[in-house]
C-alpha cells in the first residue's frame, strides 16, 4: 500500500517541477526593464494631442513672415476683380466731399476687400485723385488730393487698414475723356483705386 502511494506521488511531484521550470524560463526570457530617467519620465507624461491641426511655431524667420504677409497670385487676382468692380467714384464740380452715389460705389465689394487686406498687411492700395481740365495745375492737384483723401477716410471707416491705403493726385493729368463739355468733365472728376505694385 505504501509503495502504491509513493508511485502516485512521484508523477504529481514531476508535474509540479516541470511547471515550475517552465515558469522560470518565461521569467528569465523577459527583457530587462530600463530604469526611467527624469527626461524619459517628462517625455512620457505629456500625451500627444489627438487630431490637432498643425500650427507653425511662434518664432518664424523674417522671410517666412514677409511671404505670408503678401498674397499669392490667386488672391491678387481676386483683389484685381474686386477693384475692377469698385468702379470710379465721381465728384461734383469744385468739390471733394463724397456724394451718396460715390459712397455706394466705394462700398460695393469693399467688405470682402477689407477681409483680404487684413490678412496681407504688406499688400497696399493707392487711391488716385483726379480733376477736370478747368483751373490751374496747382489747384487741380490739391483738389485731386482732397478727393483721394475723402475716399481713403471712407474706406478706413469701412474697416480697411489705413496703413494699407495711400493717396496720390494727378490733378487734370491722365484724363479719361478729352471732350470739352460737362459730360466729359464729370468723368474726369473722380478717384480710382489700384494695387500699389501696379501704380508705377
Amino acid at each position: 500500500m505504501k509503495d502504491l502511494r509513493k508511485l502516485m506521488i512521484v508523477p504529481v511531484v514531476l508535474a509540479w517541477m516541470l511547471s515550475a521550470g517552465c515558469a522560470k524560463k518565461q521569467i528569465a526570457a523577459a527583457p530587462p526593464q530600463a530604469t526611467p530617467t527624469p527626461a524619459t519620465e517628462a517625455r512620457n507624461t505629456t500625451p500627444a494631442p489627438a487630431n490637432t491641426p498643425y500650427t507653425p511655431p511662434a518664432n518664424t524667420n523674417t522671410a517666412t513672415a514677409q511671404r505670408s504677409a503678401y498674397p499669392d497670385k490667386a488672391t491678387r487676382d481676386r483683389i484685381d476683380v474686386l477693384l475692377a468692380r469698385i468702379s470710379d467714384a465721381y465728384f461734383d464740380y469744385d468739390k471733394h466731399e463724397l456724394r451718396p452715389d460715390a459712397m455706394k460705389t466705394l462700398q460695393a465689394d469693399s467688405a470682402e476687400l477689407r477681409d483680404i487686406l487684413k490678412d496681407y498687411p504688406s499688400y497696399k492700395l493707392v487711391i488716385e485723385g483726379y480733376a477736370d481740365e478747368r483751373g490751374s495745375d496747382e489747384y487741380n492737384l490739391a483738389l485731386g488730393d482732397a478727393r483721394a483723401k475723402s475716399a481713403k477716410d471712407y474706406l478706413v471707416q469701412i474697416g480697411i487698414p489705413a496703413d494699407q491705403l495711400s493717396v496720390v493726385s494727378y490733378g487734370k493729368e491722365r484724363q479719361v475723356c478729352e471732350e470739352h463739355n460737362e459730360t466729359c468733365w464729370q468723368k474726369n472728376r473722380r478717384i480710382h483705386i489700384v494695387a500699389q505694385n501696379k501704380a508705377a
